[in-house]
């Protein structure tokens, strides 16, 4: 009864539609990520602070800009290295970890920097910072997931299926992005939880009061 609409949902997602899904699927995970990520933060030194939801909205549009570049990406991929040997697809992954997983990097570092009110010069420095624990990271990631997307995935779900699984990416992205605020929070959370305790005789300047 249902397998009609099905298909014809399932065409227009995956064809008519591609970019547009494609798009709305990267800011939805990368957004996903976010709420994953600062859900781990709450459960630790930062529980007492409050979910920051235009953080994940920053994420959110950071996502959704990344999908345009990530759709046009694969195609581009695709039209200059068709198949599925093993010399092309070697090929496509170090393309994709050469090309497209630094500009990724410097995209989201810069755009959220941007999005938060950060100067250009800010933004660079965090990413100078930054850069080379995402990259490193990327590299024990995305070869062997890229290889499965370049072998078994038909060319209209290679981006949903990165999408799905940047996932668990975008959550770590989320982690290195904001874990030097969260450890400043952390720190004046627990300030403001110590007590100070100021002797009866002793004024606010520091000076002993006489005793009465």
């Amino acid at each position: 009864m249902f397998a009609p609409w099905i298909r014809t949902l399932s065409k227009n997602l995956f064809g008519r539609y591609l970019l547009v899904t494609n798009v709305v699927s990267g800011g939805t995970l990368l957004a996903t990520g976010d709420i994953i990520q600062q859900t781990i933060e709450l459960a630790g030194p930062n529980n007492g602070q409050k979910r920051d939801w235009s953080r994940t909205g920053r994420m959110c549009i950071i996502g959704t800009l990344m999908g345009p570049f990530n759709h046009f990406w694969y195609k581009m991929l695709d039209f200059y290295l068709p198949g599925t040997t093993f010399k092309t697809i070697t090929r496509k992954i170090l393309c994709d970890q050469v090309v497209a997983a630094p500009f990724f990097a410097s995209f989201f570092l810069i755009g959220m920097g941007s999005l938060e009110g950060e100067s250009i010069e800010t933004s660079i420095a965090d990413l100078k910072k930054k850069f080379w624990a995402i990259y490193l990271a990327d590299w024990t990631v995305w070869p062997p997931a890229q290889a499965i997307n370049f072998y078994f995935m038909p060319s209209h779900l290679r981006v949903i299926y990165v999408n799905t699984i940047t996932l668990g990416w975008d959550t770590y992205l989320s982690y290195v992005k904001h874990r030097d605020a969260n450890g400043k929070r952390a720190a004046l959370a627990s300030l403001e939880k110590e007590e100070i305790v100021i002797p009866a005789n002793v004024e606010l300047n520091g000076n002993i009061k006489k005793a009465q």
